[in-house]
């Protein structure tokens, strides 16, 4: 495994395992199979409704709780000082540990602002060893960045080989706060699996088009949590330590950035009318 090191001097695995729409049902099982599998860093969230089935796995491990790292992310529908320090509290429950290794707003939507001094709170207490934002772009992040006591640690953001975030991440570096990836993948998109460039670099070191596009990730400094349900992907995953893309490799890869969002974008005003409306259930 291969670590960062975030402002706060905590070091955080560069791969983990994300549980994002991962079945409650099946997520015990998914992070046993992820944690035998090697992965010490898993990342769930309030809003996957799923934190129970990450806190059994924790339990039935039996990997002490000092070697994995834990994230967590309060939702949109617990934003501000009271509800998110209740909600905070309600994660840690759901996930049988006294603390929680990484703890971030999931949206900037809502009072995040108090959302973030909650969060200061549980940092100060020993509820959380780091703290961050999720979904932050460059104009809200810089805002929040500014005017907090405990400069967030991560900013979790759509990054994959097409929307590759290279201007949001020299914004981050310059604030001191690590870039960590969601949707890696980019959930199969633009025929993800089938492409041509990385299938090509891929094959010349014996790797999938997967395991390339993490290695690439992961040697832009970039955190990723791949998610899958299957065990034998979880390996595939996780071994892409013993290979290094050339320079070549990685300026191949570069190209395919197109800069816009698979998904969504905040700055979109149905996006934001849809996110906004879920902090009110």
């Amino acid at each position: 495994m291969e670590f960062v090191t975030l402002n706060n001097g905590i070091k955080m695995p560069i791969l983990g395992y994300g549980v994002y729409q991962v079945d409650p049902a099946e997520c015990e099982r998914c992070v046993l199979d992820a944690i035998e599998v090697g992965y010490r860093s898993i990342d769930t969230a309030q809003a996957y409704y799923n934190e129970d089935g990450v806190g059994n796995a924790i339990k039935k491990s039996g990997v002490p709780r000092e070697e994995l790292f834990i994230t967590t992310k309060v939702w949109i529908s617990n934003a501000g000082y009271e509800k998110a320090k209740t909600s905070i509290d309600e994660s840690l429950r759901k996930l049988q540990t006294e603390y929680v290794d990484l703890l971030l707003i999931h949206q900037p939507f809502n009072d995040y602002y108090g959302t973030y001094r909650a969060m200061e709170e549980a940092y100060k207490a020993g509820k959380a060893k780091a703290i961050g934002v999720s979904n932050f772009y460059p104009d809200r992040f810089i805002d929040l960045s500014t005017f907090v006591n405990v400069q967030p640690a991560v900013n979790q953001v759509e990054t994959h080989v097409f929307q590759q975030q290279k201007a949001a991440h020299e914004i981050m570096r310059k604030y001191g706060t690590q870039i960590m990836s969601w949707g890696p993948f980019a959930e199969g998109k633009n025929d993800y699996f089938q492409n041509q460039t990385l299938k090509e670099i891929g094959e010349k070191h014996g790797k999938t088009v997967a395991q390339t596009a993490l290695r690439f990730l992961i040697q832009k400094g970039v955190v990723v949590i791949p998610k899958s349900t299957r065990k034998e992907r979880m390996v595939e995953n996780f071994n892409v330590f013993d290979f290094i893309l050339s320079d070549e490799d990685m300026a191949g890869i570069e190209k395919l950035d197109t800069g816009e969002s698979c998904f969504f974008s905040h700055y979109d005003p149905e996006t934001v009318e849809f996110l906004a409306g879920l902090g009110k259930k």
